[in-house]
């Protein structure tokens, strides 16, 4: 029997290769002699960079860059098996998590620190990029991102505009004469979920601003703000990406990723499914497990399971989810390719006791599911 195991992580508390491992565990209680592929999966958001290096046998790198509020953070990057990908998660220099909850105003954070460790990657000779750019403090279209890569944003008397969805209100006109020449030789791809316009009803300072402390007048400001750099990027950069779907991610810097560096926005789990060829590992399978933490509605939206589950119906192979615990109409999974769903909680428990008891728990219902299978197949 051959089994790919390819989880997400289960958020806050294991890495896909640590859920792959403890699903393996549990396998091999009743199948000890299976044939058992690891691929830690992750669909752009939160352990992105964890999962890529971990299923390249890449590495991470740490380094010290300008955090939101423009004061120093520790952030990290991924290199990945090939030498020459970089993987970053804008969390990580420019995520909410690093503004306290009395200091967050999108009219002051910044992208910087995420342009800092695209150079960082640049500097390490990686040619390719893939930037996950879920979980900013930011509304400032990517504006800082590309400061930090030499870009002039430029204001009425030829200076500096500063950081901050807010500065972008004295932005006059852009000049990338100096912008880092490696861009243009480097490949760009946003890893994203979500299809919002930067402007609009459903635009970056509309629908995500007051999530990052925004008041009713900050998200005002922050629409007529990015409308202004909407129109002085197609004037300057001649690039009109104000109405293309995913622009309005992460506080608009899926926008400046497409404008200062030509950057392609996809699906973040079709990226990871290509980065870390799960359909080549397909062949002959007779099993695929997946898995995340929490399984509801919302994981056919771009989520890690149903990802992989498309891909595997394509061979005609059985789909199993091993979750955390389920939520409102997950059914609905079952209409994209997710044959069963095992939760791990077989009894009742509270949440925090379950994530305590993890590493006992997923094991157990692997070997529950193999269990069954072995039953099918003695019917067989």
């Amino acid at each position: 029997m051959k089994i790919v195991i390819a989880p997400d992580s289960f958020k806050g508390n294991l890495s896909a290769l640590e859920v792959a491992n403890l699903i393996e565990k549990g396998t091999r209680r009743v199948y000890p002699k299976a044939k058992i592929v690891k691929v830690p999966m992750a669909d752009g958001g939160e352990g992105t960079v964890r999962s890529l290096v971990d299923a390249t046998k890449g590495r991470i790198i740490k380094r010290e860059v300008t955090g939101p509020l423009g004061k120093k953070v520790k952030a990290s990057y991924g290199i990945l098996g090939d030498n020459k990908t970089a993987v970053i998660e804008m969390a990580s220099a420019s995520g909410l998590p690093l503004v306290p909850k009395s200091k967050r105003n999108p009219l002051l954070t910044t992208t910087y620190g995420t342009g800092e460790l695209i150079k960082a990657a640049l500097d390490r000779g990686c040619r390719k990029i893939i930037v996950g750019i879920g979980g900013s403090a930011t509304v400032d279209g990517g504006a800082g991102m590309a400061q930090a890569l030499e870009a002039r944003l430029l204001d009425r008397k030829g200076g500096e505009i500063g950081f901050g969805g807010g500065a972008l209100g004295n932005l006059e006109r852009i000049d990338i004469s100096k912008l880092d020449k490696r861009i243009r030789k480097t490949k760009v791809l946003v890893a994203s979920d979500v299809d919002n316009p930067l402007t609009g009803p459903k635009g970056a300072a509309k629908v995500y601003a007051p999530q990052k402390g925004a008041t009713p007048s900050m998200v005002k400001k922050l629409e007529e703000n990015l409308k202004k750099y909407a129109l002085i990027i197609k004037r300057d950069l001649k690039k009109d990406i104000k109405d293309i779907p995913g622009t309005g991610a992460a506080g608009g810097l899926g926008a400046g990723l497409i404008a200062f560096l030509d950057a392609k926005i996809r699906l973040g789990v079709d990226i990871v499914i290509q980065t870390v060829g799960l359909e080549k590992h397909l062949k002959d399978t007779d099993l695929v497990i997946t898995g995340e933490g929490k399984m509801d509605s919302q994981t056919i939206y771009g989520k890690t399971p149903i990802g992989v589950a498309k891909l595997a119906k394509r061979y005609n192979i059985p789909v199993v989810a091993i979750v955390g615990e389920t939520g409102e109409d997950v059914e609905v999974v079952y209409e994209h390719g997710i044959d069963k769903i095992m939760t791990t909680t077989l009894y009742p428990m509270t949440r925090a006791q379950a994530i305590k008891k993890s590493s006992q728990l997923i094991p157990d219902a692997s070997e529950q599911l193999m269990r069954l299978i072995k039953i099918k197949r003695r019917f067989k």
